[in-house]
């Protein structure tokens, strides 16, 4: 009950943090979804032994997250549910790549280790980039926003109505498991009572989609969800978006940490 309370109150949080008022929160969503996907495609076209390289790339993330306002401790412990499911898809990296690139003093580090090193630092940077920009732009704006950009209006509409209507499902679910934990005396439940209970919670989602299309055709729903909200792109839109990609293909083709440590090599004795 524990975890589903603390899913609902994360979902929370990015809809209050995307209801503030900063400069980046007024730009318009449409130049932030295309930033971010650029940074997102840019990031996964890095070479699969690429680690310090991709460091530099945290600067987007961090610059935003700091403009917008968003609490370092959410962001991190958000980002950080990520690692181990990274590692988890690099862990086998290790054994099948043994080939030694380097001796850190004489503990050998192999390719496989890099590797999978370089898949966690993806999935940081990926999933900070994506979580700051829900936190700073709303679920529905970034679904509007991808609409605008050519994602078909089926696929937009049914990621809004999961937004809208995932709420409500969690709140069924923590309130289903915390009727079980009363009633079963704080004994585990039997796996028969536990499946008892999803197929409860399903039969309630499937009635309540039923609900909710018939209001929508009584409404004249017509597969279009109208916003109150108008955006412009303008030139601020333009500077943001040109500036940031500029940015990073200056990173993708030029190795930064290399540089500066190459630099700091010929300045020391």
């Amino acid at each position: 009950m524990a975890s589903i309370d603390s899913i609902a109150e994360n979902l929370r949080h990015l809809d209050e943090f995307a209801r503030a008022d900063t400069v980046v929160h007024r730009l318009d969503p449409r130049a932030k979804v295309v930033v971010t996907l650029a940074f997102v495609v840019i990031v996964a076209s890095f070479d699969r032994y690429t680690v310090a390289a991709l460091m530099p790339f945290a600067v987007f993330p961090i610059a935003l997250a700091v403009l917008g306002g968003l609490p370092a401790g959410y962001l991190a412990k958000n980002v950080a549910l990520a690692i181990p499911f990274a590692l988890l898809i690099g862990l086998f990296n290790p054994f099948f790549d043994r080939e030694v690139v380097f001796h850190l003093g004489s503990l050998p580090v192999t390719a496989g280790w890099i590797s999978c090193a370089s898949i966690a630092v993806r999935a940081v940077l990926t999933l900070g980039a994506a979580l700051v920009l829900v936190a700073l732009t709303g679920f529905p704006a970034v679904c509007a926003a991808l609409e605008g950009l050519g994602m078909p209006r089926v696929f937009a509409a049914q990621m809004q109505f999961l937004h809208r209507y995932l709420f409500v499902l969690v709140d069924d679910a923590a309130r289903s498991t915390r009727a079980l934990a009363l009633r079963s005396g704080g004994n585990a439940p039997r796996p028969t009572t536990v499946a008892s209970l999803l197929g409860l919670l399903l039969l309630r989602t499937w009635q309540r989609a039923e609900r909710i299309h018939l209001a929508m055709l009584a409404r004249a729903y017509q597969g279009e969800l109208h916003s109150r909200e108008t955006w412009r792109f303008a030139a601020a839109e333009v500077a943001f978006v040109i500036g940031w990609v500029s940015l990073f293909c200056i990173l993708r083709y030029y190795d930064l940490t290399r540089l500066l440590g190459t630099l700091v090599a010929r300045v020391l004795p």
